[in-house]
């Protein structure tokens, strides 16, 4: 307790005990000194009701007058309530700049930014680029549905997947040369955050770098066969001496050849909106392929192991699966040093929305990848160790390839690793991509 509210409550029992004391002493000269201490009483229990219903007025009717100056303890009251309100005051201005601050910003943004209600999917707010890129009006769209503000646009259904809901890339509904890209961000426990980006520049560049890698590759291509067919012509026997760079030469021209054949596959990937065909897909048939490929390329040093858990078949294009599912081989066993075991397995698994997906999973107990490499190591190009992925005849294109086919089956490749242990890629397919097992003879 502080000095002053000490001092307070002492000057406070003091009023209180000079009116019951001058009644007690006036009763006990009247002989009647019960009626005087009542008096009295009644009298200290009037003035503390007044100075309370004073203090209640005042702090009722909102008032900003300076604290009562009396040294009471309600004149403490009051002055400390005073301190408060004012400290409250100053720090809701403060609070209300903030604000202001942040909308003005947010009113600047190039991007278009959206508050909506989680449950009614409704308008709260909007800035002014939610005009100019998806043509909403201030005031007549706020306490609109957002869905029925823009109805071109695929948002009911997307909206209702919440947090899980991936980027959605949609032509703005003003201009059809523009593209946005469309983020749901949690705002609140009852608001979402909707962004639109403009990407139409980002996907010009974008577009303007495959066509360049696809250029450049089908000019490298005929020049790179021609060299490496001549380089078969030459007999090494009859220059000895020339072998070991003949041999360079050949392998080196091999490897260039692998790494354009893999940029035109990328590129004709990424190029593609959907597959151009699609069937049933005998995963028997595609993990007997597997196994034969690794352990051709193993050449008997490593232990190859495939284990089918599943009933099930997949529906989707094959030779873009078969790429995919073979690149994850081919670096598992390219990486795993001799001795290693590399396990393919394909099994059932509950999907995200409840149902019954499938993966295929490839395990090996190689050098394993770094945490920090994780997030970038599906880039083209992008390798851990330069001198390894040469060395093994890697192009770092592999992991790339598959990403892309397993986006185009609306997959999605999930990865773990630890270094000194190996790592396991997995391929999750969704539900809509399984089909029950039938007997390969009925597929054929």
């Amino acid at each position: 307790m502080t000095s002053s509210a000490r001092s307070a409550w002492l000057r406070t029992l003091g009023l209180v005990g000079v009116p019951t004391g001058a009644g007690l002493l006036c009763g006990a000269i009247a002989h009647r000194p019960e009626l005087g201490l009542a008096i009295g009483a009644l009298a200290a229990v009037g003035w503390q009701m007044w100075r309370i219903a004073s203090l209640v007025a005042r702090l009722t009717q909102g008032r900003h007058a300076r604290p009562d100056a009396s040294a009471d303890i309600y004149g403490e009251i009051e002055r400390l309530l005073h301190r408060r309100q004012a400290s409250t005051r100053l720090r809701k201005r403060r609070l209300v700049g903030m604000l202001r601050a942040y909308r003005a910003a947010a009113t600047v943004l190039p991007d278009a930014v959206i508050v909506v209600e989680r449950d009614s999917q409704r308008i709260v707010w909007f800035n002014e680029a939610g005009t100019t890129l998806l043509g909403l009006r201030y005031p007549n769209d706020i306490d609109a549905s957002v869905v029925e503000r823009l109805p071109g646009l695929p948002m009911a259904s997307w909206l209702t997947r919440g947090r899980h809901a991936e980027p959605l890339e949609i032509a703005s509904p003003l201009n059809g040369n523009i593209t946005l890209s469309l983020r749901l961000l949690p705002y609140s426990d009852e608001l979402w955050l909707l962004v639109a980006r403009d990407v139409s520049r980002l996907l010009q560049l974008e577009q303007m770098r495959r066509d360049f890698v696809a250029n450049v590759s089908h000019e490298l291509r005929t020049p790179l066969t021609v060299l490496h067919g001549y380089l078969d012509m030459l007999d090494p026997s009859e220059q000895p001496e020339w072998a070991p760079m003949i041999a360079e030469m050949q392998r080196q021209s091999s490897r260039m050849t692998q790494l354009v054949e893999d940029l035109l596959t990328l590129s004709r990937l990424e190029s593609r909106v959907d597959l151009p065909s699609e069937e049933v897909i005998p995963m028997a048939g595609m993990l007997a392929a597997l196994r034969r490929e690794a352990l051709a390329l193993s050449q008997g040093r490593h232990e190859i192991d495939v284990d089918d858990r599943a009933d099930v078949d997949l529906f989707g294009s094959p030779k873009e699966l078969h790429s995919a599912f073979s690149n994850l081989v081919a670096n598992a066993v390219r990486y795993t040093p001799a001795g290693g075991r590399i396990r393919v397995t394909w099994e059932t698994e509950i999907d995200m929305d409840g149902a019954t997906g499938a993966a295929l999973s490839v395990t090996d107990t190689g050098y394993g990848i770094p945490a920090a490499h994780l997030p970038r190591i599906t880039e083209r190009f992008y390798r851990v160790s330069t001198s390894r992925s040469r060395e093994s005849g890697g192009t770092g294109l592999g992991l790339s390839i598959a990403k892309h086919v397993l986006n185009l089956h609306q997959a999605r490749l999930d990865i773990r690793s630890d270094v000194g242990v190996g790592s396991t890629f997995s391929c999750h397919f969704g539900a809509a991509r399984v089909r029950g097992r039938q007997p390969l003879e009925q597929i054929a």
